[in-house]
């Protein structure tokens, strides 16, 4: 069976797995234990009792530092209100396109990672490479620090990190991060002909609402900047907003969510303090009915921004291992910040398009699996050259 092929048959069994992120994982990440197991791998599943799903890390050759880790994701987003043309998890392949959810955002890179297991175990590896498979990047991000902080367990580290979300095989030294939160205000209801009575949760909201337009503004007029990102600035968004009804009863809650995508340097707490702090003046007035509205935040996610210097070793490696010599730097958060931020130096570069990730019919093109193979082959020959 040719590598194409193996990943083929790997991806088409990755995608039958339903690991939508509202959905367990573990079926998907037993399974890949077992299967790394037929071929003589060891595998530790880090199970996280918080959620009841696991991160996957296996190592393959010496127990020595100065490895490479080959990180990607196994959920995916929902397939409900999308019109699929077949069934979102079972594999087709037409026309030199593998359809599938998932297939692109990011089981075609797990699939080439398990593909290439075999072949690393064989090369004579004079530094290891660690392949981890994490949970719910598509959400919380949970998974991928529980895993980076247990990658030392019982032997060093890797040196470095290439997390294969869909780049086009090409390196992207840079992301934002992000983080996003859900607010709530809580009022005072009542009938809507006696406001003196009551307090209008739905209007406190309101007001946090417009101060984060406004925060958005400043950042986007007189923020700091970071050439290379589009936009070249940090961003606010409101994404939902729940309150309310009927017209004639006065909101006692109010609820709504919003992130910030953050050039690196920026500290999203910053914008989170900012806001509380306008909220905490809103409730210190007084009200016609004598209450206080009262306010709260929950995390929701939060990924930590990448800045790879482009001079860097690991860019160099992998624009090698790639056979281009361009860098980039996107918008969308990954998982690499977490690495970084644990002092492992790393990269995004995958398989794939990002524009086919979370549409019907999600597909991922079999040369971009063929090149990734071949990426992995290089990188295997430049460990076992030490």
């Amino acid at each position: 069976m040719t590598d194409l092929a193996a990943a083929t048959a790997l991806l088409a069994r990755l995608v039958s797995f339903d690991t939508t992120s509202a959905r367990p994982n573990l079926a998907l990440i037993d399974w890949a234990r077992a299967w790394l197991e037929e071929q003589g791998i060891a595998s530790r599943v880090l199970l996280d009792p918080a959620s009841g799903k696991a991160n996957l890390h296996a190592v393959i050759g010496p127990a020595v530092a100065g490895g490479i880790a080959l990180s990607g994701h196994v959920d995916c987003v929902p397939v409900e209100g999308q019109a699929w043309s077949g069934d979102p998890f079972t594999l087709r392949q037409e026309s030199g396109r593998l359809i599938g959810r998932g297939a692109t955002d990011m089981k075609g890179f797990v699939a080439c990672m398990l593909a290439m297991a075999p072949a690393f175990r064989d090369r004579g590896l004079a530094r290891p490479i660690h392949l981890c498979l994490t949970f719910d990047e598509e959400t919380t991000m949970a998974g991928a620090p529980l895993l980076v902080e247990r990658l030392a367990d019982g032997m060093p580290p890797p040196a470095m990190a290439i997390v294969g979300e869909p780049t086009g095989m090409g390196a992207v030294i840079g992301h934002k991060g992000y983080a996003s939160w859900d607010g709530w205000v809580s009022g005072v209801t009542g009938h809507s002909s006696r406001p003196d009575r009551t307090l209008n949760a739905l209007e406190m909201a309101a007001e946090a609402v417009v101060w984060l337009r406004g925060a958005a503004r400043r950042l986007r007029e007189s923020g700091p900047r970071h050439e290379g990102f589009e936009p070249p600035f940090s961003t606010v968004h409101v994404g939902t907003f729940n309150a309310g009804s009927v017209l004639n009863i006065v909101p006692d809650r109010a609820d709504f969510t919003f992130e910030m995508r953050y050039i690196p340097g920026e500290d999203p707490e910053a914008l989170l303090g900012e806001l509380s702090a306008h909220l905490e003046r809103l409730c210190a007035e007084p009200t016609p009915s004598g209450r206080h509205a009262r306010f709260g935040f929950g995390r929701r996610s939060h990924a930590p921004a990448l800045d790879l210097p482009e001079g860097h070793a690991l860019a160099g490696l992998v624009k090698r291992l790639a056979g281009r010599n361009d860098a980039a730097r996107v918008s969308y958060g990954t998982e690499a910040g977490f690495f970084a931020r644990a002092g492992i130096p790393a990269i995004v570069c995958g398989p794939g398009d990002i524009r086919e990730a979370h549409q019907p019919d999600e597909w991922i093109a079999e040369s971009e699996i063929a090149a990734c193979l071949a990426f992995l082959h290089r990188l295997a020959d430049t460990l076992a050259q030490d």
